[in-house]
């Protein structure tokens, strides 16, 4: 609404704007503010009481966090192996790269010897049916 239709344009100066002697409608409505208004000020002792997790977060959920995992499936091996391959021992170190599991996604038709953190039951079993072999990380 415009302010040249507004009601209390004509009782600019009146001190109650028709609500009768001082301090008849001063009880009534939004008092302290609107939803969370002053909860770190004038309502601060009762948003502890009432609402005491009101602010921070939950430990075990952290709001920053950082989970870099870095997964290669069975079906990306022949591309890393003609780029990362060590040529002496034939070995494909996926841990050095800085993979943390091989998944079993795919298929291969090439012996690899792998060297890897983690692996899935079902990567481990498709390496040694193509003649493969896992190498744990204390090998």
């Amino acid at each position: 609404m415009t302010t040249r239709l507004r009601k209390t344009r004509k009782y600019r100066g009146s001190r109650t704007h028709g609500w009768g002697q001082v301090g008849q409608h001063r009880s009534t409505g939004h008092k302290g503010g609107q939803g969370q208004t002053g909860q770190l000020k004038h309502h601060f002792s009762s948003m502890l009481k009432y609402n005491p997790d009101h602010f921070g977060h939950d430990s075990m959920h952290p709001p920053n966090q950082n989970m870099i995992k870095k997964w290669i499936n069975i079906r990306d091996l022949d591309h890393i192996y003609y780029q990362f391959r060590d040529s002496e021992t034939e070995i494909l170190d996926l841990t050095s790269l800085g993979y943390e599991k091989l998944l079993g996604g795919g298929s291969i038709n090439r012996k690899y010897v792998i060297k890897i953190k983690n692996i899935t039951k079902n990567a481990e079993q498709k390496i040694t049916q193509a003649g493969g072999k896992v190498l744990s990380n204390n090998d």
